[in-house]
C-alpha cells in the first residue's frame, strides 16, 4: 500500500485529502501543518510520497521540497496548490518535486497520481504540463523542427521526459537508473512506453528527439 504523508496549513484541505486517499486504498501516515515541519515528519513516518501545499504560513512548499531533497533518500513529492501560474509550476519541478496537481482535480485522479509518483513516474495535470511545454519553448529561440519536437514531448509524462534526457549522453539504463535512483528495469519501461507514445522503434530516435528539443541531461550528476 502507497504510505503518502499530507502537508498543508489548512487542516480542512487535509481531512478532506485524507477522506479520499484512504477511500482509494492508499494509506495517509502522518500529517504536516507546514513546510518547517516536513523533514521532520519524514523522517517519522517513511512515506512513499509528499502531497506538497505551496503557500503555506511560516515556511513555503518550494523551500521544503529544497530541504527534503538535501536529505539522504528522500520520498517522491507531488506539489499540490489551487491557483499556480507558469512561474510557480516551473519553480516547483526545478526545486525537486515529481509532479503538480491542482486541489481542484478529480479525487480518483489524484489518488492514482500517487499511486504513480511511488511507482516512478511523474505527475502533471493539464495546465502544469502545458506551462512546461511554454517555458521550455520560450527558453531559447524555436525553429519550426524544434517546436516539433516539443510538442511532441508533450505526450509523455514529467518522469519520462526525465529518463529520456539521458539518453543523448549515451547512457545505459543501467547508467541512468544509478543517476535518477530507479532500477534498471524501470527505466526500461518508462522508455519503452515513451517509444510507443511517440511511434518511436529505437533509443537513439529517442534520443535525437529529446536533443532536437534541448531537453538533454546536464553531462554531470548533480
Amino acid at each position: 500500500m502507497t504510505r503518502v504523508l499530507l502537508v498543508d496549513d489548512d487542516p480542512l484541505v487535509r481531512r478532506l485529502l485524507a477522506t479520499v486517499l484512504v477511500g482509494q486504498g492508499i494509506d495517509v501516515v502522518g500529517e504536516a501543518t507546514d513546510g518547517d515541519e516536513v523533514v521532520s515528519a519524514v523522517a517519522e513516518h517513511a512515506p512513499d510520497v509528499v502531497l506538497m501545499d505551496l503557500h503555506m504560513r511560516r515556511t513555503g512548499g518550494l523551500d521544503a521540497i529544497r530541504q527534503l531533497r538535501r536529505t539522504p533518500s528522500p520520498p517522491a513529492v507531488i506539489a499540490l496548490t489551487s491557483f499556480g501560474t507558469d512561474e510557480t509550476v516551473v519553480d516547483a519541478l526545478a526545486a525537486g518535486a515529481q509532479g503538480f496537481l491542482s486541489k481542484d482535480d478529480d479525487p480518483a485522479h489524484i489518488a492514482q497520481h500517487v499511486r504513480e509518483v511511488a511507482e516512478g513516474a511523474g505527475a502533471l495535470d493539464p495546465v502544469a504540463a502545458a506551462a512546461v511545454i511554454r517555458h521550455m519553448a520560450g527558453s531559447r529561440q524555436v525553429d519550426s523542427r524544434v517546436a516539433d519536437a516539443l510538442r511532441r514531448l508533450e505526450k509523455l509524462t514529467a518522469r519520462e521526459v526525465e529518463i529520456a534526457s539521458h539518453l543523448p549522453l549515451g547512457l545505459s539504463n543501467r547508467a541512468i537508473g544509478e543517476r535518477i535512483y530507479l532500477s534498471e528495469s524501470t527505466v526500461k519501461a518508462h522508455l519503452g512506453r515513451a517509444m510507443a507514445k511517440l511511434g518511436l522503434d529505437s533509443r537513439e530516435q529517442l534520443a535525437v528527439l529529446v536533443d532536437r528539443a534541448g531537453a538533454t541531461a546536464p553531462s554531470t550528476a548533480p
